[in-house]
């Protein structure tokens, strides 16, 4: 199982919130591959 499949699976099954797998991007996952499973575009957060 690939790290994206991971996060998806915990997510999808409300183990994760979608701030973990916002957390997740650049580690486990990318920008793109968040938008798959959340729905939602990844924006980086400002500093």
């Amino acid at each position: 199982m690939s790290k994206f499949e991971m996060v998806k699976s915990f997510y999808e099954a409300k183990l994760w919130p979608i701030q973990w797998v916002y957390n997740a991007v650049g580690r486990w996952i990318t920008g793109d591959e968040f938008r798959d499973i959340t729905g939602k575009e990844y924006e980086k957060e400002k500093e």
